[in-house]
């Protein structure tokens, strides 16, 4: 029935192709288009595909796979509507030739965190706010800012109205938008959109990335979100909201009204488990070489160990709530950014948190001061660590953690960990511009 009204859908929106997406190990967008009479049969049985060329999936002699199209995802593409006939998308789950999910699948892999979730009561919403840079394209690949303007800057925002077009193009794809804004850093801005359930928010994350790029090149832009284009300014963060809602009663399990921050202590142990875990996982929130100039101090990305509610240089902060209301209680994770895959980056922000409540691990007492003012023998006597500086010590870190490996999946953390330490070490020997301004001469 159900698949009959989308084909009815279909057919009402003179939709002639289909483009299947899937992620990579990365959380790069893959698609494959199909003309729309070929959609029943990929319903029915998927459409086949070789996994062998995609990263992060199987071997050659392992490479048939499988996509199968999620109708809840349909969604017409703006951008590619003519007189031809109008192209949709479905975001696809990965199977293999004998129709079980391929456990190297980011989607399904978070879809197992889930499942965890909801065999313990909860369902698990998110809320990234996601920041790009908008770089013209006549500079050829040095990166130029669109323009000059700063945070919430309206005279001098020259994309004003590509934000709006990105915002209504979004909404298309039945994204929810909240707020656009321009961001600290010239050229730098900012779209959320409507808190959700993991997956669907997960979806709409992917989806946002590849609608932002899209209508920059309309523009003659290109839009990025590397975390760190630009030297000696604010790098692109991806700050994820978070909460636990109890299924039967519909009531957020992070609420507590008699508590000073409004959180139950199911929500402490919840931040316990994060920041128990916070320095393996980094290598997952923050994978890329380029995200770690990023996380250094002075330039509002978090890079201490620790919680607090006003205190932003906090790696967890505790929103207040919107005028009291218990449904908007939750805990913002600040130091992932947008270049992760964000099915995985939201597998293991769950898992930690859920393996917290598991152990009752105790809270640590907030931190509501400005760690960036402390020396590092304050730091110390403090006990105050760090998150890894570099991917290599990231990687390193994620080697030793059992958890995150579990939520993973042997498959996909032993091909992630030797895809990074491969990015790592293509890195370790670049000769970059600083070494031969620094060197050449003096040496």
């Amino acid at each position: 029935m159900e698949t009959e009204k989308k084909m009815q859908q279909i057919k009402t929106d003179k939709v002639k192709f289909i483009q299947l997406q899937f992620t990579d190990l990365y959380g790069i967008v893959k698609s494959l288009t199909i003309p729309v009479k070929q959609l029943p049969d990929a319903l029915e049985d998927g459409v086949w595909f070789d996994g062998s060329s995609i990263l992060g999936f199987s071997r050659i002699c392992e490479s048939d796979m499988y996509l199968k199209p999620d109708l809840d995802t349909y969604a017409v593409i703006p951008w590619l509507q003519s007189e031809y006939g109008n192209t949709a998308r479905f975001i696809c789950d990965v199977h293999t030739p004998d129709g079980k999910p391929f456990e190297g699948d980011p989607r399904f892999i978070l879809k197992k965190a889930i499942a965890e979730a909801n065999k313990m009561g909860f369902i698990f919403n998110t809320g990234p706010e996601m920041e790009f840079f908008l770089f013209k394209t006549d500079n050829g690949l040095s990166p130029l800012p669109h323009d000059t303007a700063g945070y919430f800057d309206l005279t001098t925002d020259e994309a004003y109205d590509i934000r709006r077009e990105m915002s209504v193009a979004s909404e298309q794809f039945g994204i929810e938008i909240e707020t656009t804004h321009h961001e600290v850093a010239s050229g730098q801005h900012e779209i959320s959109f409507k808190y959700s359930e993991v997956l669907k928010a997960a979806d709409n994350a992917i989806t946002l990335r590849f609608v932002v790029k899209a209508i920059a090149q309309k523009h003659g832009l290109h839009a990025t979100f590397m975390p760190k284009p630009i030297a000696d300014v604010n790098g692109s963060g991806m700050h994820v909201h978070q909460s636990l809602f109890d299924i039967k009663t519909g009531e957020n399990a992070f609420y507590e009204e008699k508590d000073e921050y409004k959180l139950s202590k199911l929500a402490y142990n919840y931040i316990a488990g994060q920041l128990a875990h916070i320095k393996g996982m980094s290598a997952v929130l923050s994978p890329t070489v380029n995200s770690y100039k990023r996380l250094v101090p002075g330039y509002e990305a978090p890079v201490y160990i620790c919680w607090g509610r006003i205190n932003r240089s906090a790696l967890i902060r505790v929103p207040s709530s919107f005028k009291g209301n218990p449904h908007s209680t939750r805990v913002e994770l600040r130091s992932s950014d947008p270049s992760c895959n964000i099915y995985l980056a939201f597998a293991v922000m769950l898992k930690t948190g859920l393996e917290g409540i598991k152990k009752n691990l105790t809270k640590r007492e907030p931190l509501e001061e400005d760690l960036y003012l402390f020396n590092d023998e304050k730091l110390r006597e403090m006990r105050i660590e760090t998150i890894p500086h570099s991917l290599l010590e990231a990687i390193q870190e994620l080697k030793k953690d059992a958890i995150i490996k579990k939520a993973l999946g042997n498959h996909t953390f032993e091909k992630y960990i030797e895809a990074k330490k491969k990015e790592w070490d293509e890195y370790s020997i670049q000769v970059s511009k600083w070494e031969i301004d620094k060197y050449l001469t003096i040496y």
